[in-house]
């Protein structure tokens, strides 16, 4: 792709906690889905990882916004501002001009006719001038490396920001599908008010989500594999006054209970529709887990003994949705069936 290209090829999985964006086959841009905006002049200052150190510290002059939510645009114009940012992170440098852009965008497979137009308005709006769309639980399959063309039965579950995706897939189509606005953020919002109930400390979103990632779990023993405990800091909730607790892996994994078994359910409604065959290979091969979700611990182990089925984390879960629009977008004409 050279300077005088006028066209040029993007793949972006654009998720609520999460943008990430495959220019000429490599991931190049993989930032928080987060802008800063200058309240007076409505311009952009910063996106991604730099609005996101913003986030709780603005100045009045300053706002920092989250574009999508449950996995949907409920920010059209910041959406537009941002994926125009993440567009120009991807390929600057390397143009003179601003090129034309074919996008492949992977999108919640509960999407509406409205949030899908959304999408391909915002991405047109970007530079987008051939847009296509996939589901998000194919694009992670065909990230997987599953044979979404074979005859035979594959789950998926994706566990994203916004939005958990379940899909059985076959002969190149989802054959059932769920998409329900339970995950990260969820279990995310569950430590906030968890540890203001339990302990009453106030926590940001921030530190929720470094717990989270510390010492989350979907299992109250995890014999040699547990964390240390976590120290959290911030204000009594009462008195302003600072505290200083630590927090043990047992404690999290009790307080995400709640939204941990709403996904359960998810997937065991979804197998209820499957039809038999493919309900029987997918026992056979188990059921792929995706997305940031796939990372909380002794999650698959936790699935595997609820539904007795066997739960596989794929290799690298945050990047599934990102390669398999990738691999989607250096054959379009091939997998032209797939996009919306």
């Amino acid at each position: 792709m050279g300077l005088f290209s006028f066209t040029q090829e993007i793949a972006m999985d654009l998720g609520t906690a999460n943008t990430l964006v495959t220019f000429n086959g490599k991931l190049v841009v993989n930032e928080p889905s987060v802008i800063a905006i200058d309240r007076r002049s409505e311009k952009v200052i910063c996106c991604g990882q730099e609005a996101k150190l913003m986030e709780g510290k603005e100045s009045p002059t300053i706002k920092t916004i989250h574009p999508l939510r449950d996995g949907v645009i409920a920010d059209f114009k910041a959406c537009e501002l941002m994926m125009n940012s993440m567009i120009k992170k991807a390929i600057s440098g390397k143009h003179f001009f601003s090129p034309s852009l074919r996008m492949v965008i992977g999108v919640p497979s509960g999407s509406t006719e409205v949030e899908l137009r959304a999408v391909r308005d915002s991405a047109e709006h970007a530079g987008g001038r051939e847009t296509y769309l996939i589901y998000e639980p194919m694009a992670s399959a065909i990230g997987i490396g599953i044979d979404v063309e074979a005859p035979e039965g594959n789950m998926v579950v994706d566990i994203g920001g916004g939005s958990t995706e379940i899909a059985v897939i076959s002969l190149g189509g989802i054959v059932t599908n769920s998409s329900i606005r339970v995950a990260g953020n969820e279990l995310t919002a569950d430590i906030v008010e968890y540890m203001g109930r339990q302990h009453n400390i106030k926590i940001s979103d921030r530190m929720a989500e470094r717990i989270k990632i510390s010492v989350g779990s979907a299992l109250t023993e995890l014999g040699d594999d547990a964390p240390d405990d976590f120290i959290v800091r911030g204000p009594n909730r009462v008195t302003a006054l600072p505290m200083e607790i630590a927090v043990s892996y047992q404690e999290i994994a009790h307080c995400l209970e709640k939204t941990i078994n709403k996904i359960e359910t998810a997937i065991l409604n979804a197998l209820e529709q499957t039809p038999p065959e493919l309900y029987a290979d997918i026992v056979n091969n188990g059921i792929y887990l995706s997305g940031g979700g796939a990372l909380l611990r002794g999650i698959d182990k936790r699935l595997s003994e609820k539904i007795n089925i066997t739960f596989h984390v794929s290799e690298e879960p945050l990047l599934n949705v990102a390669k398999g629009t990738g691999i989607v977008l250096k054959d379009v004409n091939h997998y032209a069936y797939l996009t919306q």
